[in-house]
Formats: structure tokens, sequence, C-alpha cells
């Protein structure tokens, strides 16, 4: 029996995922996971597939959209110049705006500091049928809070309450939300964009090099870039401890960006097609009201038709 394309798609995209979803079982180094990895394809391959994954997505996004049962959050983190920006373009580059929202978590206000750390990751989740983009995630609440302490200080916490424990109580919190959520019909999947720091360099030195990408560099960047190794060992205790099986994390190759598109693509297409996304099937009585529809409308056509066409001769 021959395959359908698309399941064929699926069974071959699972080489661009496997190696790099962790589900919280076994150990996890994040030095042991390469950056420049390649799927054995070069660039030419990978973009030929990712056009196919484009297409795949398009269609998915209109069945999840018109199916209004599930939900899709796809979360993106990353060090500075790692990506998500250009993959959130690159993948979904064709996908209908109206069903995809991308939001892109800064610096908190003051009116999310009056908050708990998750209250602004909430009130941005994707509503049924639509695919939601987080541009950094509540994450950052255990990453640059836990690098930069005085952070946490700002965010009005009671003393008594920010304890050693802390970290854990937060894997424990966003457990507890993301089990919640994918209870109630919304699918996450996390991908760390994983670059070396000597691509990163790279990538610093292009942006300052050329005009036209100035605007994206910033003096920060440098600041941070000299605690990556702090960052890197609160990255893999975030792995570590929040990957599960209906919340998993991709740890991607970042240092080549078309292959972290394929591996993304590949993981977002894959996922929606084990949703089985359906268009609604209309009743006997609707289909019945649109076959009258159609039939009035192909009269009030012919009709018009056979005006034109008297008044061509009268003319």
């Amino acid at each position: 029996m021959t395959k359908k394309p698309q399941k064929f798609l699926a069974e071959k995209l699972q080489r661009y995922i496997a190696p790099f979803r962790f589900v919280g079982k076994g150990t996890f180094h994040l030095a042991l996971q390469k950056t420049s990895e390649r799927g054995g394809l070069d660039k030419a391959e990978g973009e030929k597939i990712l056009d196919e994954l484009r297409a795949q997505l398009n269609d998915l996004q209109e069945r999840l959209y018109a199916q209004d049962r599930w939900s899709l959050l796809v979360i993106l983190q990353g060090m500075d110049a790692a990506g998500k920006d250009s993959t959130i373009k690159g993948i979904f580059d064709g996908v209908n705006p109206q069903g995809c929202e991308v939001i892109s978590f800064k610096e908190p206000t003051v009116q999310e500091l009056n908050h708990d750390f998750m209250w602004r990751s909430m009130i941005a989740l994707p509503k049924r049928g639509r695919i939601g983009i987080f541009n950094r995630s509540y994450y950052e609440e255990c990453l640059v809070t836990r690098v930069h302490p005085e952070f946490l200080k700002k965010e009005k916490i009671p003393r008594k309450l920010i304890t050693k424990n802390i970290w854990r109580e937060r894997y424990a919190d966003i457990l507890a939300i993301e089990r919640y959520l994918s209870r109630n019909g919304t699918v996450i999947l996390k991908f760390f964009l994983n670059v070396s720091k000597q691509e990163q360099r790279e990538r610093f030195l292009d942006r300052l090099e050329q005009p036209s990408k100035n605007w994206k560099f910033s003096m920060s960047d440098i600041r941070e870039r000299g605690r990556w190794p702090r960052y890197m060992a609160v990255y893999q205790d975030i792995v570590r401890h929040t990957s599960t099986e209906f919340a998993p994390w991709y740890v991607v190759p970042a240092d080549h960006k078309w292959f972290a598109r394929l591996v993304i693509g590949s993981a977002i297409v894959s996922t929606l097609e084990g949703l089985d996304l359906r268009f609604p099937r209309l009743d006997k009585a609707s289909l019945e009201e649109f076959e009258g529809v159609r039939e009035a409308l192909e009269k009030e056509g012919k009709s018009a038709a056979k005006r034109k066409a008297r008044g061509k001769k009268a003319s």
C-alpha cells in the first residue's frame, strides 16, 4: 500500500527530531550536545526539506484553525544571536497571520512586576485553533533572574519566600502549569537554540560590520557573553528539571541556522500531524441548505450573463 505523502514526510523527519528531544529520562549534559550538527545534509538539501515543511505547516495550521480545538505553544530560548528571530521568520513564512501570534518577552514592566512571575505569559497564551510563539518565555524567570540575583529582588516577592529552594519551586510550578495546559488542549514544544560561543562571536561581528544590522547589537549582549559558563550551567539545569513527555525540550544545534530551522520545523509539523487535525464536517441539514444557496447563486449568475448578452446586442 502506498504511503500518504504527509505520513512519509513525518517518518522521514524523525531523524531530525529524535536526537535532540529530551523528555526527562536518563542523563543530560549540555556540553555533549553538538552545536554544529547538520544531520548529514548540506544547506541545499536542508532548504528543500524546509520548503516541504512550510507547505505542510501551512495546511496543518489551516486545519488547526478550522477545527478550533487544540492550540500550539512554541517556546524559543537561546543566547543573544542564537537565531530566534530569523527562525520564526524562516519557518512561519507563508502561514496565515490570523492563526499565528509572536510574543517577545523583554525586561518586565512595572505592571508585570506587580504580578506573579507567570502572569504575563499566561495572558499571552494562544487561543484554541491558534499557534502562539514565545520569543523567550517564562523560563527567563529561572534563567536571567538566577544569573542576576538583583533582578529577583525587583519582583516584590516576600523576603521569607526567597530561599535556596526557589528555583526548584519555580520548576515545580512551571511543570504543574504545563501539565494543566496540556490536559486542556495546549500542546507545548520548547526549543533551546544551542549556539556555540565561537559562532555567537561571528554573528556579533557581522552585526557590527553591516550598518543594516547595527541596530541588533547592544553592549549588554557583550556583558552577558561574559557570563557564558553560568548561562550554560543554568540552561542545563532547566532542561534536566523541566523536560517531560507532555512538554519536551529540544536542544537544537544552532550554529547552522538552516539546520536549526529544519529541526524546529520538523518537530512542529510532526506534532501537528499527530493531532489528526480535520476540517469540521457539516451536518446533513447544513449541506442541504448550502446546496440551495449554490443553486440560487448559479441561477443568479446565469441571469446576469443573459442580461449582459442582451446589452451587447442592443448596443
